[in-house]
């Protein structure tokens, strides 16, 4: 039985790695069947090298800190095994929703927020378990850190002072750590408090039937009154209040000073009905996550306006409104689905007696076989399994037993740091020649073992400078450098400069300045830097310059 808010494993290839999603709805189609709609999680196999970096040093950072705060590094006490296991467990949260068919579920796993405090063992210990710190955008192909951390451990606790002794004074200064905003025990009777706020209203309501603006957006008189009422109004005349030592007429004065009477306004008012209209669309796709809120729908806004808004936002009828649509809308909704044990015959399973690919295995459930052709297993190089599994290009004759296939379909790795799958963890950074090629399912792609094609033949190429080429060099450098141009060909060239030089050189004639630029632009490897010299030089002729031309693109 599967329910929303599960985490599960989809298949949606048979050689593939299961998907790993999160059940937020559960839909029944017009045809019957029942679709999923899922949040999506990624594997390391799943982003790009340059991300994973990034996300390597992410841990990286977490490590340093925990250093600093004199924590044993967890990470230190892993075998290399454990920490090869360890990166097939984490996993990158998204945003990104799709809808999958129910019936390609193939059970439940757990995942889980990177918990500091917790030692990372235990995400080995516990099996089908994962866990995430990072948010990756499939679209903007960027890792954000997950803003929902639980703020557990000695780096967000308080330093609490020792306790003072029988007698000893306190050195804080209260008059510095606090400020008194009411006098409960005021010279002013609960009846004078309560008409002077009914003033207040009554000033709002007038100041707002004076405002322009808030004309339009309040034409009628219940609902300017209703505006003036709210708790900005109140704050403003108990603030006032204070501040005159609850004096009521000098603090009705101030309430109406000769510019016109004061006009209180809270977010509700400041906001336009567009702007609310946003916010309700970006509540109901991000969530409370006010960051995303206002980077994409609501820039204009400041972080605090937007909170502000939210919380007052709640107490409105709209806020009741759309909760009783939406619980009226999960009652209608699926909220849970059962979904049979798959148990059909994988098509990678390999038959032992012609070393095809069967659909039914005929040994029984206690029998063992060899690996056909005396080859292992890829992963922990057993000798003997109940079943096969082939893995990778057909090419490669691969084969996993069956608890390195279940690990591969759940994890989407093998278990052993082996010469298949070298470790992510230990891997450095090498160049791109050295090391074995792998293809986009991350299993090596393997040479058929001939000489041909293990060793890629490359085009001899040769290039021999005449004496007038390597003369040609030395023109112009100190205006140009022939090396660095090269190496920057969307950099402009001053050819101004290259002009004037050329004009003013008496040693240079018209046929041998055209030689020289003919080898330079040979010598070049980006020709559209050289199309900006031959531009620049006025001693070509017509015949010249489309000749060095025609070099250039020859």
């Amino acid at each position: 039985m599967y329910r929303v808010g599960d985490y599960v494993f989809f298949e949606n290839s048979s050689s593939n790695p299961y998907l790993i999603r999160r059940i937020e709805e559960l839909n029944k189609t017009a045809s019957g069947n029942v679709e999923a709609k899922v949040v999506c999680f990624y594997r390391r196999r799943d982003i790009s090298h340059s991300l994973i970096q990034l996300a390597d040093k992410h841990a990286k950072d977490l490590e340093e800190e925990k250093e600093e705060e004199k924590e044993s590094p967890l990470e230190a006490e892993l075998t290399d095994k454990q920490k090869h296991q360890l990166r097939h467990r984490e996993l990158f949260l998204s945003r990104q929703y799709e809808s999958l068919p129910a019936t390609h579920i193939r059970g439940k796993c757990s995942v889980a927020l990177l918990n500091e405090t917790e030692a990372v063992l235990s995400y080995l210990d516990k099996e089908d378990t994962f866990f995430y710190s990072l948010v990756y955008d499939p679209t903007q192909k960027t890792l954000l850190a997950d803003k929902g951390e639980i703020r557990v451990g000695p780096r967000f606790q308080a330093d609490v002072p020792d306790m003072l002794q029988e007698g000893e004074s306190d050195e804080w200064d209260q008059s510095k750590l606090e400020e008194k905003l009411w006098d409960p025990d005021c010279p002013l009777s609960s009846k004078q408090i309560d008409q002077f706020l009914v003033v207040a209203r009554a000033v709002g309501t007038f100041a707002r039937a004076l405002d322009c603006s808030s004309s339009v957006r309040q034409p009628s008189l219940h609902t300017s009154a209703a505006a003036a009422s709210r708790d900005i109004t109140l704050f403003h005349a108990m603030d006032t209040l204070h501040r005159h030592g609850y004096d009521l007429s000098s603090a009705l004065s101030v309430l109406v000073p000769s510019g016109g009477p004061v006009l209180c306004r809270d977010e509700m008012e400041e906001w336009s009905a567009s702007e609310a209209a946003m916010f309700e669309e970006a509540l109901e796709k991000y969530g409370k996550d006010f960051n995303d809120i206002r980077q994409d729908f609501l820039p204009w806004k400041s972080l605090t306006s937007i909170i502000e808004y939210y919380y007052m936002w709640k107490t409105t009828d709209r806020y009741v409104q759309q909760k009783r649509l939406k619980a009226a809308e999960a009652e209608s909704k699926l909220k849970q689905v059962y979904i049979p044990t798959y148990n059909k015959p994988n098509p990678n399973q390999i038959s032992v007696t012609n070393g095809k690919m069967a659909t039914v295995n005929g040994a029984g459930p206690g029998a063992y076989h060899a690996a056909g052709g005396g080859r292992a297993c890829e992963s922990c190089y057993s000798m003997q399994s109940a079943q096969w599994y082939s893995w990778g290009p057909p090419n490669m004759q691969c084969r996993l037993c069956v608890s390195c296939w279940m690990y591969w379909k759940k994890y989407g790795g093998l278990k052993m740091p082996s010469r298949a799958e070298p470790s992510l963890l230990l891997q450095e950074p090498r160049s791109r020649g050295h090391g074995p090629r792998q293809s986009s399912h991350m299993v090596p792609v393997r040479n058929s073992g001939s000489p041909k094609s293990s060793t890629k033949t490359k085009q001899a190429f040769l290039l021999q400078a005449t004496r007038l080429t390597k003369l040609a060099r030395h023109m112009c450098r100190d205006i140009i450098r022939l090396r660095r141009a090269a190496r920057r060909p969307f950099v402009p060239i001053n050819c101004g400069a290259i002009k004037a030089d050329t004009q003013s050189s008496p040693r240079l004639s018209q046929k041998s300045f055209s030689i020289h630029a003919c080898h330079t632009l040979y010598m070049s490897t980006h020709r559209q830097t050289w199309m900006h010299i031959i531009d620049a030089l006025p001693i070509f002729q017509a015949g010249v310059h489309d000749g060095c031309r025609m070099y250039a693109y020859i």
